[in-house]
């Protein structure tokens, strides 16, 4: 097994909404206020106040990374005025990375907008793309010794989210439905619809608009993240199957050939056939989001992002699994990065692990999905780093699985 390329990430990933607390001026928590059946975020795990406790157990456990992003709806509260004080705030979880030893991963954009932002159109209103590109203008000048920024996480996904945005606000009255997670797949539920490409293509937009600010006003290294199903085919649907995927996943990774990384992330894997993603039946090792038990998901998933992107070196941003049963969290990661090594060894440029998720937190409208390697007390907040922790940083010791 190839051991890992000098300077590899081995950390652990965060989003602001699932884990600062009172993100009061977002679209989702306007979404948390509106919508049946979703939970609220709430204060989250604090970490708008605790992040640099989070950041010493991962930097302690042995780790030497941390993505976290900067949160556009509390920098630029309204159009066209930023804030001081969130922009320093940022550059002081910047700064504790760094003197902790970890490599701070930058995420510019994780689901979450201005809720002004989404009033006036969002991504697809006239000024959607000028928008993002200011914003993304005034957080370039916090970046200075960050090596790795995300622009986007996940787009289809977000492609997936504003498309169910519009059907909701065309619902005639007495039509609004229970909300319906994005996080939670398998056959307990439909499988998730395809994202809108014109979406999709109006978000590549903003992100070469953003990589263009980025190349300009900082040394960073860019890219960003796309939510790869590891998809395969059932016998004789190839075709199929690159009709699906091309809208689910290749629309963004073709986008990303000019980019310096390109962020995969990827937990399961399903099947396709003549009519389409086969859902997966639950099992005895079915994962609290309704996937199924599939660490081998990312050595499919980062094989084939290297294919389409033309051979751009990858940073798996995303990897890991929903469970209560932190043995599981530990075999399934272990075999997981058996797979991406061996992508690795038969000539895949992987330039860092960074596991989902460093705490367990709010995921996307409830909280139950367990995924991280330090739980977090909802009342009092006290972080108790779980054995995974400890054994994911004695892998980066050794520098491999």
């Amino acid at each position: 097994m190839t051991r890992p390329v000098p300077g590899f990430l081995w950390g652990a990933a965060t989003a602001p909404h699932q884990v600062e607390g009172n993100n009061l001026n977002s679209d989702w928590w306007v979404r948390e206020e509106r919508v049946p059946g979703m939970e609220r975020s709430g204060d989250a795990c604090d970490s708008y106040h605790r992040y640099a406790e989070d950041m010493r157990l991962l930097a302690d456990a042995g780790l030497n990374s941390y993505r976290f992003g900067v949160e556009w709806a509390r920098i630029e509260p309204a159009p066209g005025h930023f804030s001081n004080a969130e922009l320093a705030h940022y550059r002081r979880m910047i700064d504790t990375a760094l003197d902790l030893g970890l490599k701070p991963v930058v995420t510019l954009h994780h689901f979450t907008h201005p809720r002004w932002f989404a009033e006036e159109g969002g991504w697809m209103g006239d000024a959607g793309i000028e928008r993002f590109e200011t914003y993304v203008k005034a957080v370039a000048g916090i970046l200075d010794g960050v090596e790795w920024v995300c622009t986007i996480n996940e787009p289809n996904m977000l492609a997936l989210m504003v498309g169910m945005s519009r059907a909701a606000q065309a619902a005639q009255p007495g039509e609004t439905k229970k909300w319906m997670s994005p996080t939670v797949e398998g056959a307990a539920r439909p499988v998730l619809p395809d994202p809108d490409p014109d979406v999709g293509r109006r978000l590549a937009d903003g992100h070469h608009a953003a990589r263009a600010v980025l190349r300009k006003d900082t040394d960073a290294k860019v890219g960003w993240t796309v939510a790869n199903q590891a998809l395969t085919p059932t016998p004789g649907n190839e075709d199929r199957l690159r009709e699906i995927r091309y809208d689910r996943e290749d629309l963004y990774l073709e986008a990303s050939r000019d980019d310096d990384f390109i962020g995969v992330q990827s937990y399961s894997s399903q099947a396709v056939d003549e009519n389409g993603i086969v859902p997966h039946p639950r099992g005895p090792d079915t994962t609290l989001t309704g996937n199924a038990y599939r660490p081998d998901a990312i050595g499919i998933a980062v094989r084939h992002a290297w294919e389409v992107t033309g051979g751009v070196p990858i940073v798996v941003t995303e990897n890991g699994i929903a469970t209560a049963d932190d043995d599981r969290r530990v075999s399934y990661t272990s075999e997981a990065l058996r797979h991406l090594f061996d992508a690795a060894d038969d000539g895949v440029d992987v330039r860092g692990y960074l596991h989902w998720s460093a705490l367990d937190n709010f995921e996307w409208g409830h909280w139950k999905p367990t995924f991280g390697l330090i739980a977090v007390d909802r009342e009092t907040f006290e972080r108790s780093p779980k054995p995974s922790l400890a054994w994911l940083g004695e892998v980066a010791r050794r520098g491999r699985p």
